[in-house]
C-alpha cells in the first residue's frame, strides 16, 4: 500500500516532493486506511476536564482551580476558543468530565464519566489508585468506541485541568529521565519566580515516589490526572480502530508518551498538530521524531492546536484524491 500511495502522490501534476509536508500527510492518512482514497469522517474534538490535587493549595499555578469547571461550562456554551476554531473547521466538540470537582447538570455535549473529584495531591500520595488509573483509561477507550460507531474516523484530543502542565511535566521527567527543570514551563501564566519554585515543588515530588521509566502505568497514576489517563485510553483505542489522531501540545503529548510506551504503534496514527510554547513540548516533539504542522507558539490547550491544523490534513487528503495526475491531465512529467 505504502508504494502504491506514493506513486499516486507521485503521478499528481507538480514536481515531486512539491507539497512537501502535505504529501507525507497524504501518505499518513492513507496508510492509517488503508486506502488510496481516504476520507474524512465526522471530525470530533473531545476535550477531557479533570482537576489536581495538587492545584487547590495554589502553589503550582496562578489560576484558581475553580476555572476548571467554569471553563467547562464555557466549552457546554460554545464560547472558548476550542469552539470557534472547532465551529470555522466544521468539527464537533464534545466534553469529558473526567474528574472535576464540581457537579454539572447534564447537557447533549457532555460526557460524564467522572472517576473522583479529582485526584490526590501526588505531594502526599499517588494522584490515583491502581483502579481509578484503570478505570479512566478504559473511560477513554469507551469514549472512542462510541465516536468510531458513530461514524467518526478522525478525533482531536484536548483538555481542561489547572495544574495539569504540572502533571505534563512530571511524566515527562520520569519517563524521558530528564531534570523537571527542562520539563517545567509556564503553565497558565506563572512568572519566573513561579516557574522556579513550581520546579522546586515538582522536584520534591519526584524525591517522594521514585518512580521507574520502565513502569509507564504506574508513572501515570503517580503523577497524572484523570484527563490525561482517559486521553491515553483514548488514544490506544483511536490506533486499534485505525482512526487518524490529531495530537494537541504539552498535556495531551504528555499522555501519548505513557500510550507509546504501551504500544508504540500509536505514533503511526498521530498527526502532530503544532508545537507549543510551553516549554518541554519540542522535546517531547523530538523524542516522538515528529514535524508539527503548525507553530504558532499556543500554549493554551484545549485541543486548540489541534482544531487549527484540521484544515492542512483536509488539504492533504483533497489533493490526493481531488488533484490531477500527469497522465489524467494530459501533462508532460519529467524527462
Amino acid at each position: 500500500m505504502k508504494s502504491l500511495l506514493q506513486k499516486k502522490i507521485d503521478m499528481k501534476t507538480k514536481p515531486l516532493g512539491a507539497l512537501g509536508q502535505l504529501e507525507e500527510l497524504a501518505l499518513k492518512v492513507g496508510l492509517i486506511q488503508h486506502s488510496l482514497e481516504p476520507v474524512l469522517k465526522n471530525p470530533t474534538m473531545v476535550i477531557f476536564a479533570g482537576d489536581h490535587g495538587i492545584a487547590a493549595d495554589g502553589e503550582v499555578n496562578p489560576f484558581p482551580q475553580e476555572v476548571t469547571w467554569q471553563m467547562v461550562h464555557n466549552f457546554l456554551s460554545g464560547g472558548a476558543a476550542i469552539n470557534v476554531f472547532a465551529r470555522q473547521n466544521g468539527m464537533a466538540v464534545k466534553v469529558v468530565d473526567a474528574g472535576v470537582k464540581h457537579d454539572f447538570q447534564p447537557h447533549p455535549n457532555l460526557i460524564d464519566a467522572k472517576i473522583a473529584m479529582g485526584t490526590n495531591n501526588y505531594l502526599h500520595e499517588p494522584a490515583m489508585t491502581e483502579a481509578q488509573c484503570d478505570a479512566a483509561i478504559e473511560a477513554g477507550q469507551k469514549i472512542i468506541e462510541d465516536l468510531h460507531a458513530d461514524g467518526c474516523n478522525v478525533v482531536g484530543f484536548g483538555e481542561m485541568g489547572i495544574g495539569n502542565t504540572s502533571s505534563a511535566a512530571l511524566i515527562m521527567s520520569a519517563l524521558l529521565n530528564l531534570p523537571i527543570s527542562e520539563c517545567v514551563g509556564r503553565g497558565t501564566g506563572l512568572d519566573a519566580k513561579g516557574v522556579t519554585k513550581k520546579a522546586e515543588i515538582l522536584g520534591l515530588v519526584m524525591q517522594k515516589h521514585q518512580v521507574s521509566s520502565n513502569d509507564p502505568l504506574t508513572v501515570l497514576q503517580t503523577y497524572g490526572g484523570f484527563e490525561i489517563a482517559m486521553i491515553c485510553g483514548a488514544m490506544l483505542k483511536a490506533a486499534e480502530l485505525r482512526m487518524v489522531i490529531l495530537n494537541d501540545g504539552f498535556i495531551v503529548s504528555s499522555a501519548l508518551l505513557v500510550a507509546s510506551r504501551l504500544l508504540v504503534e500509536v505514533l503511526d496514527f498521530c498527526v502532530f498538530c503544532h508545537s507549543s510554547s510551553e516549554y518541554g513540548h519540542q522535546k517531547m516533539l523530538d523524542y516522538f521524531e515528529a514535524e508539527p504542522l503548525l507553530g504558532l507558539g499556543l500554549r493554551l490547550g484545549e485541543g486548540t492546536g489541534a482544531a487549527l491544523a484540521y484544515p492542512l490534513v483536509e488539504a492533504a487528503v483533497n489533493f490526493l484524491n481531488e488533484m490531477a495526475s500527469f497522465e489524467s491531465a494530459g501533462v508532460s512529467g519529467e524527462g
